[in-house]
């Protein structure tokens, strides 16, 4: 997987393939996904939702250049695959999920790998965690219609978040990086991710083409 899908696909942050090639991506699936753990693909799982195809993974990581010194903030706890893969190249990672479902089974996962610098809520992602805030990182791992403005108010300044923005169907992957009281983005590239429900996601808008 590290070799065929991240290497020679442009990952090259050495902390971001270690962890890669560390966190074992079939323990958050179940046991009837374990075949396509490390296709290149997303997987799915409970609640509609899915795990990302690793090379996603890896990049989205890669882009909001992590540091054992620095705090991430993941909006969409998922599998926990993504919490995971945070935690061996951030200090701290506070992590929300809307579903219980998922993120008692993420906790109890990550617990198990032996994770101690995780903080896992149940909460409307869309408008942060203000109370652990200000963040170097942020990382959302659904589509937004636009870049929350809640979510860029707890980056900390030159903070990166890296968010899918878009309609329904396609989306663009966004590097945006805070400056001062607003903040510049860049597109990364395209992408498919479900839709961010919430405040200020798409609950109660309609979705666009």
């Amino acid at each position: 997987m590290v070799e065929k899908q991240l290497k020679k696909r442009g990952i090259k942050n050495k902390a971001v393939l270690d962890a890669m090639a560390l966190v074992p991506r079939h323990i958050f699936l179940e046991k009837k996904h374990w075949s396509h753990a490390y296709s290149d693909s997303p997987v799915p799982i409970d609640c509609s939702q899915t795990i990302s195809q690793p090379y996603m993974v890896a990049l989205m990581t890669e882009l909001t250049e992590p540091g054992k010194d620095k705090s991430v903030l993941e909006i969409g706890t998922g599998s926990g695959y993504q919490t995971a893969i945070l935690a061996e190249v951030f200090a701290k990672v506070f992590t929300i999920e809307r579903h219980e479902p998922l993120a008692q089974r993420a906790r109890q996962i990550l617990t198990d790998l032996g994770y101690d610098n995780i903080s896992v809520k149940i909460d409307d992602g869309t408008v942060g965690w203000g109370e652990k805030a200000p963040f170097d990182a942020i990382i959302v791992t659904a589509a937004a219609p636009q870049v929350p403005d809640s979510l860029v108010k707890q980056l900390k300044n030159t903070g990166k978040m890296v968010i899918p923005v878009g309609s329904q169907f396609q989306q663009t992957l966004q590097l945006v990086e805070k400056r001062g009281d607003s903040y510049i983005s860049k597109n990364i590239c395209g992408c498919v991710f479900v839709p961010l429900i919430g405040k200020q996601g798409w609950e109660g808008s309609q979705f666009e083409n």
